[in-house]
C-alpha cells in the first residue's frame, strides 16, 4: 500500500515503524501501542517522551561493573556488605535485575554488554572483556560465576572466558543446568534462577 492510499498519517506510520524496532514488538503490537498513545492525554505522552530522553541523558555505565547507573559507581559496587571475592558475569544489565530478585547472590557483577557472535561480527573486542581482566589483576577475586545465557552465543562466550581466566588460578563456576538451553536470564523464573545459582558447578 503506497503512502497516498495508507489509512494512517505519516506521523502514525513513523511511530509504528520506530516501535516495531523494539525487541519483542511486532507490527501488530507496534500499531496497537501507536493508537493507544494517540488516544492518551498529551501530558502522559510527554512524560513518556521525557523518560525515554532521560535514559540517554542521565544514565552512564558504572566504572567498576559496567552496569547502568546514574552515578560513577552503581549501588551494588558501592555496597560494602557485598562479597567482593566473587564476580558474576552477565551479558546484559537486565540480567542483574533477574539475579538480584532471587536474593540468593551477594557478590559483585560484571556486564559484558553482549555475547560472542562471529556470524554477526561480534568478537572479544566488542565486549567488556578487557575491563573484566583488569578487575582480576589485584588477586582479590576467588570465584568467577559465568551466568551467560544458555544459547549458542552464550556457550561460546562462556568457553572463551573460561580459557582466559583459568590460567589465573581463579575458580570458575557456571549456573547449574536447571536453565533449559536457549533460556535468557531475564525471562527465567525466580525458583529456576535460585536453584541454578545454588547448584552452580565448577566449569
Amino acid at each position: 500500500m503506497d503512502r497516498e492510499s495508507s489509512p494512517t498519517t505519516q506521523a502514525i506510520s513513523k511511530l509504528i515503524q520506530e516501535l516495531n524496532k523494539l525487541p519483542g514488538i511486532g507490527p501488530k503490537s507496534a500499531q496497537r501501542i501507536a493508537y493507544y498513545l494517540l488516544r492518551s492525554q498529551e501530558t502522559e505522552n510527554q512524560s513518556l517522551a521525557e523518560a525515554i530522553l532521560q535514559i540517554q541523558n542521565k544514565t552512564k555505565l558504572c566504572t567498576i561493573c559496567l552496569n547502568v547507573t546514574e552515578k560513577e559507581v552503581c549501588q551494588i559496587c558501592n555496597n560494602e556488605m557485598r562479597d567482593r571475592t566473587k564476580i558474576c558475569i552477565v551479558e546484559q544489565p537486565q540480567d542483574i535485575i533477574a539475579l538480584e530478585h532471587t536474593r540468593k547472590y551477594n557478590g559483585m557483577y560484571h556486564v559484558l554488554h553482549g555475547a560472542l557472535s562471529p556470524g554477526d561480527g561480534i568478537g572479544p573486542n566488542d565486549l567488556k572483556i578487557n575491563e573484566l581482566m583488569n578487575r582480576l589483576k589485584d588477586g582479590t577475586i576467588t570465584e568467577i560465576i559465568l551466568a551467560n545465557n544458555t544459547n549458542l552465543e552464550g556457550e561460546q562466550t562462556a568457553f572463551y572466558l573460561h580459557r582466559l581466566i583459568s590460567p589465573l588460578a581463579i575458580k570458575v563456576t557456571r549456573l547449574a543446568r536447571g536453565l533449559p538451553f536457549g533460556t535468557e536470564l531475564e525471562y527465567a523464573d525466580d525458583v529456576t534462577l535460585s536453584r541454578a545459582l545454588e547448584g552452580r558447578q565448577e566449569f
